[in-house]
């Protein structure tokens, strides 16, 4: 079988959601342990601080340790990252600074050129700082803080996007609903969690996900919930549908059409949905809004990732290593953000607003 590199797309799903092995599976007993009591929202996680002041500045660096942070998403890491550019910089013109943001911006970008979120993040970073008329009548100090503040309130915001999607999807889970969600979503596990707290009483089927099974994690992190969770195989999804009374997912971007590109597996589970009644929920930040319209599935850039079948694939034969799909908007119902719920429809008109 040929060796396919794996993407950077996939590396970092690997490193921030934990693909299951054996020894993780030795672990998930401690899943039934009783729920401790709610904790406050968390705060926005400090600044990495650089203790050599001689030491050049690397974006990707500064990147790197923001995305180790387990609750902040690799969009809003680059946010920051863009703002500490800002920060160290040590130009003396306007003209220098953006230069500066602009070739950081597009390292970021290149860092992982599959990643839908962390190019719109890094162009509505520099749509929303850059863009204000009051740079043009100051001098540059008073610019630079202004920009500095307006990068500091876009990374706010962001990081504030989860909590403002759990708030806002709350009224459309009711007790004694089933909800099916397919991969790990932070945003869509948010939404449970902060529904768990208020005490509704739901049911959720968890997809499998293979091949890097992230329905066993999300399982684990709603079993700590005490919410009753129940794993199904990605092939069952049609034979249990019936039970289900409406299907949450996340994305990994919006595009242009008002669909969204997500876990492979997602489209199809849309189109099960569709033809079965049921409404499919996407819970997506606005930082994910991508202008990008893609035509079919193989107008994606394509984010590979490794496929253990258990047993030795034959040379001859090929293996399919996509990593996620396009799933069109006829197939959605509504989308769960922090600019508000909206319908697929909507989303070409918010994007016009986003990067005006």
């Amino acid at each position: 079988m040929e060796n396919r590199k794996t993407s950077a797309y996939y590396e970092n799903r690997a490193v921030q959601f934990g693909v299951v092995s054996t020894d993780w599976l030795a672990q998930a007993q401690s899943a039934t342990v009783p729920r401790t009591p709610s904790s406050p929202p968390p705060s926005p996680p400090l600044p990495p601080s650089h203790t050599d002041a001689d030491e050049p500045f690397s974006v990707i660096q500064e990147f790197d340790t923001w995305r180790k942070h387990p609750d902040l998403a690799e969009a809003v890491a680059a946010i920051r990252a863009l703002a500490a550019v800002i920060r160290s910089s040590k130009a003396t013109t306007m003209m220098q600074l953006e230069i500066q943001l602009k070739s950081a911006s597009d390292s970021l970008k290149c860092w992982d050129t599959t990643s839908i979120s962390l190019t719109a993040a890094c162009d509505l970073f520099m749509r929303y700082v850059t863009r204000t008329s009051a740079l043009e009548y100051e001098d540059f100090n008073s610019a630079k803080s202004r920009l500095l503040e307006r990068a500091d309130k876009f990374g706010e915001i962001s990081f504030k996007a989860r909590e403002i999607i759990a708030m806002l999807s709350q009224d459309f889970i009711f007790d004694g609903c089933t909800i099916l969600v397919h991969g790990f979503s932070r945003v869509v596990l948010q939404i449970l969690k902060l529904a768990a707290q208020n005490n509704k009483l739901f049911r959720v089927l968890c997809t499998e996900g293979r091949p890097d099974r992230t329905g066993l994690r999300f399982s684990n992190e709603l079993a700590k919930l005490d919410v009753a969770v129940k794993l199904v195989i990605d092939s069952a999804v049609a034979y249990t549908m019936d039970e289900v009374d409406m299907v949450f997912v996340g994305a990994d971007g919006v595009v242009e059409s008002g669909g969204i590109i997500n876990m492979m597996g997602t489209y199809q589970i849309a189109m099960v949905a569709k033809s079965m009644n049921k409404p499919v929920y996407v819970a997506a930040e606005s930082y994910k809004f991508a202008r990008f319209y893609p035509l079919d599935q193989k107008d994606l850039a394509p984010a590979l990732r490794p496929v253990d079948f258990g047993v030795p694939v034959p040379s001859k034969v090929e293996v399919e290593c996509s990593a996620r799909d396009y799933t069109p908007p006829q197939y959605l119902t509504l989308l769960f953000t922090d600019l508000g719920v909206l319908t697929p429809s909507v989303v070409s008109d918010e994007l016009i607003q986003l990067y005006l």
